[in-house]
């Protein structure tokens, strides 16, 4: 059985998970400001059903098979590391190309998907959310309790993107971004490298 406190003490963790700078948060503020609200709830919306997937994993013990074969972990781990790299290599490559409001919008699917394949690739979330749970979560949860942690955990990340995507899709934001998006760009690249690489190096 789960009671109000257990899911106000998850999503608390949660909002302090998806605040802290990371490739997920940062993937989405960027689509918002390049390609608009839409693009980025788009995004959102793929970063939190792959994110709400890890933790239906951890409740039915995918932890426990990544322990017991650790190159299925490593798999993952390295195929995650890489293609962040790749989009920081994207990043700093077109960071001194102009955006134009001509341009075609990001297609919602391909937003979705690139948010999806983020979060697919970084394996630790199903590590983490195990351990999340462990801690919240009474021991021998039911079927009905399992559905409602991840239908919860769906809802909150979905609610969290949208937010921000709503708070900085605005022309302003996006007139501030295109005014020194060289600069940007180039550190979102830095950023997305640091963590690939040390997605890649890390135990």
């Amino acid at each position: 059985m789960i009671d109000a406190a257990h899911l106000v003490a998850f999503n608390l963790t949660l909002l302090a998970a998806l605040a802290s700078p990371g490739p997920a948060l940062l993937l989405a503020l960027r689509t918002t400001l390049v390609a608009g609200p839409r693009a980025g709830i788009a995004t959102g919306a793929g970063l939190a059903v792959m994110a709400a997937t890890w933790t239906a994993a951890a409740l039915l013990g995918l932890d426990a098979v990544f322990v017991l074969f650790p190159y299925v972990y490593t798999a993952i781990k390295v195929i995650g590391a890489l293609y962040l790299l790749w989009i920081a290599y994207t990043l700093w490559r077109d960071a001194r190309t102009p955006l134009k409001d001509s341009e075609t919008p990001l297609p919602r699917g391909k937003a979705f998907r690139t948010g999806f394949l983020v979060n697919l690739g970084n394996p630790k979330s199903v590590l983490f959310a195990a351990a999340v749970l462990l801690v919240i979560f009474p021991a021998e949860l039911s079927a009905t309790a399992k559905v409602t942690v991840v239908a919860n955990h769906l809802v909150v990340e979905l609610a969290a993107y949208t937010a921000f995507a709503l708070t900085l899709g605005n022309r302003r934001a996006r007139n501030g971004y295109l005014r020194l998006k060289p600069v940007l760009d180039r550190i979102a690249a830095g950023v997305l490298s640091l963590l690939g690489l040390r997605l890649l190096v890390s135990r």
